[in-house]
């Protein structure tokens, strides 16, 4: 006797659900869609975290035992001796062939942090030589108007690097802007490709973002084992937290991303041996959160009310520092940590991109 085939599909479906074959017209599982799953784009959810001070009294903190004590990874430090070099291959670069690097930047809108960042951007670049210009657009221009101000500078040859300011305002897709920059100008490091390369084995990007490229650098400027370690980034941002798990895994960590949606994070936190945090939200990991002797990268620069302040406000990172210091091995503050290392990782980026620009040979 023959045994009527069944398709794998349906076998699958039969035996997750414990029902018999159903024939297409009778099961109802079949639609005018060839497969089931949705497209990507309709199910993203925006990473939206709660804020720590919701959550409840934690529990007892385990220490360092007595004899370690922790290390205060000095990012500025470490900042500051890489743009020194740069400093020194923009000035070799100009003596040799009259060309010095130029990087462009095109902000939306009046947010306090985007100007904020931005401004320290162009103090860092003009401290080491490389020509900053700007373009301002208002809060409610049309990405026809930002795209026009990306197609300007990727068409100018004397403009090397290309930083489009984000987040953008709501209204303008963000992905879709992002890849009008010349793959050859992003030093940011978000054009789909330069991702897309960081994602593959084998792969090389043009750029790899700023961030998680200097948070790869502290580690290694400590001598921070990566190979091998298991590592929890928290956020999952196209700007940082993405990235950074890729190049993590590209480190041949083992590599956990958790998102607001994540059960029981401070459980899967606790089994990191590094630990990078990008929710942005004030004193969200807590001591209790770590593994004794982990090392802790805090991205987040949370302002916070402060009338001590010159400025009526603070920065402080997603890390209750006071806490972390008892149990992590090494950390990066806030500020003066992960955020100088950025800044450097961009003028990195932009040298590299002007070398490349003019075959002039790299040591960046």
């Amino acid at each position: 006797m023959k045994r009527r085939a069944v398709p794998i599909g349906a076998a699958l479906h039969s035996i997750s659900s414990g029902k018999r074959f159903l024939s297409p017209s009778t099961s109802g599982a079949f639609s005018n869609k060839t497969i089931k799953s949705p497209t990507l784009s309709s199910v993203d959810i925006v990473d939206s975290w709660s804020s720590a001070s919701k959550l409840p009294e934690q529990p007892c903190i385990k220490k360092l035992s007595k004899n370690q004590t922790v290390k205060i990874i000095d990012g500025s430090a470490i900042a500051d001796g890489i743009r020194s070099k740069i400093a020194s291959e923009v000035r070799r670069m100009k003596e040799s062939i009259g060309q010095v690097p130029s990087l462009a930047a095109i902000l939306v809108g009046q947010r306090r942090d985007s100007l904020t960042y931005v401004r320290n951007k162009t103090i860092a670049s003009e401290e080491v030589g490389i020509k900053f210009r700007m373009t301002s657009l208002r809060e409610d221009c049309t990405e026809s108007e930002v795209c026009n101000a990306l197609c300007r500078y990727n068409e100018d040859p004397s403009v090397h690097g290309i930083l489009l300011q984000l987040p953008l305002p709501q209204h303008l897709d963000e992905s879709k802007i992002l890849s009008f920059i010349s793959l050859e100008k992003d030093v940011d490091g978000f054009h789909p490709l330069n991702i897309g390369h960081l994602a593959m084995q084998g792969m090389e990007p043009l750029f790899i973002p700023c961030t998680p490229k200097g948070c790869i650098e502290l580690l290694m400027q400590y001598g921070v084992e990566i190979m091998g370690k298991t590592a929890v980034v928290i956020g999952r941002s196209n700007i940082v937290g993405l990235p950074m798990s890729l190049l993590l895994q590209r480190h041949h960590a083992t590599v956990t991303v958790l998102d607001a949606l994540t059960k029981n994070p401070e459980k899967i936190a606790r089994e990191a041996d590094i630990l990078v945090t990008a929710a942005g939200v004030p004193d969200l990991v807590r001591g209790s959160w770590l593994k004794p002797g982990a090392v802790v990268l805090d991205v987040g620069t949370n302002p916070i009310e402060d009338c001590t302040s010159e400025h009526g406000y603070r920065l402080v990172g997603d890390v209750c520092f006071e806490e972390a210091i008892r149990v992590a091995s090494a950390i990066t503050p806030v500020p003066g940590g992960v955020g100088p290392m950025t800044v450097a990782m961009l003028l990195c980026n932009t040298l590299e991109a002007a070398k490349r620009a003019h075959n002039f040979i790299t040591t960046c």
